[in-house]
């Protein structure tokens, strides 16, 4: 049978000084070494992944934190507007009791039918 070899696993192994046989069956410390390869070409692939995977919750992040901050502006501006709306009614409604208590008391009548 033949060994089939990734470019990748090719060039760890060259990397490393190793050829193997091209068919099969490996000796043990072949089969070793094939192992430690693949091991490694794993590692490389979990790491890769996990940088990938936090550099997209990072910006994910980065564009809640962007939202919330807009969100924020918005809010603070809409508590400005009211501020000053709540003052300008507090205004009315201390005019509206000065000129009510400043009139002379009226007396009405109730009639029952």
């Amino acid at each position: 049978r033949q060994l089939c070899l990734t470019e990748e696993e090719k060039r760890l192994l060259a990397q490393e000084g190793v050829t193997l046989p091209s068919t099969l069956p490996l000796t043990q410390a072949e089969e070793r070494i094939l192992k430690k390869v693949r091991r490694k070409i794993r590692n490389k692939q979990s790491a890769q992944d996990s940088r990938r995977r936090k550099k997209e919750y990072l910006d994910g992040l980065e564009s809640r934190a962007a939202a919330c901050s807009a969100q924020n502006q918005e809010l603070r501006k809409k508590v400005q507007e009211l501020e000053q709306l709540n003052g300008s009614l507090l205004q009315q409604l201390q005019a509206l009791i000065m000129r009510t208590s400043n009139k002379a008391a009226q007396t009405g009548t109730c009639v029952l039918v």
